[in-house]
């Protein structure tokens, strides 16, 4: 059961008409955890084929917001409204295919919760696993999150992966500037290394999804992650500095 009161956690999860699949992903992630939380689930569009899925999930679970994206189409908006929209002071993004495993929520939440700005879910680690994923995409990710850590000591093996845990005060301090594919992950990492913010990891086991097809666009995005990927590299810069490097303007 999950304790009462406000949310300590709020889980955001990105979608694309996922239809019926979109239930047993819900019921896994409730399921799993017990924290007092919420889960926003993002869509772009009211006719999405997850809304009706969700609209019936919702009547019967008060946890469970659907929730409708006016940023504008792709996961880097869905999740940046989603992380926007979130009530607790931790947020836990993970994905609606069922390659995350939902019962690691609650110990990233916690890690948050014990003063890390980012804790990540790590496939690369010790412990951790990637089963089923293309051999390609696999070696981008791979390579990039172990130089990663080992040059740039960004405090994760897997700085590229999604399933994360982000203060949402740090967030808030530093902003979201990916606006496509899945690059806040790194952009995230980045930021906290160069601020000399603490990010922690856990071992994972990544299951490649069954069912659907993925949205996820390397070769579209890579620049996009090298941009993110190069920022990790450097001294340690405050706050004003940092925004400068990244371009990012504070209206």
């Amino acid at each position: 059961m999950t304790a009462p009161g406000p949310p300590r956690v709020s889980v955001v999860i990105p979608v694309h008409n996922e239809g019926d699949a979109i239930v047993a992903c819900l019921d896994r992630v409730f399921e799993s955890v017990t924290l007092p939380c919420e889960i926003l689930v993002v869509f772009d569009t009211p006719d999405d084929t997850t809304v009706a899925y969700l609209e019936k999930y919702a009547a019967d679970e008060d946890r469970l917001v659907p929730t409708l994206n006016t940023y504008g189409r792709g996961p880097a908006d869905a999740m940046r409204f989603g992380i926007d929209a979130a009530r607790a002071p931790v947020v836990v993004v993970t994905m609606a295919d069922g390659c995350d495993d939902p019962q690691q929520i609650d110990a990233l939440a916690r890690l948050v919760e014990r003063g890390v700005v980012v804790a990540a879910a790590s496939r690369y680690s010790r412990g951790g696993q990637q089963v089923g994923v293309p051999s390609l995409k696999r070696l981008f990710s791979r390579t990039a999150g172990r130089t990663l850590c080992l040059f740039a000591r960004v405090g994760t093996h897997d700085a590229t992966n999604s399933f994360k845990a982000y203060s949402k005060a740090f967030i808030h301090e530093v902003g979201i500037q990916s606006d496509a594919g899945f690059e806040m992950g790194i952009e995230l990492v980045a930021k906290a290394r160069r601020l000399r913010r603490p990010v922690a990891e856990l071992p994972t086991i990544w299951l490649d999804r069954t069912a659907g097809v993925s949205n996820f666009r390397m070769a579209a995005w890579l620049s996009r992650y090298l941009r993110w990927y190069l920022l990790a590299f450097g001294p340690k810069l405050d706050l004003h500095e940092l925004n400068r490097r990244t371009g990012r303007v504070i209206t």
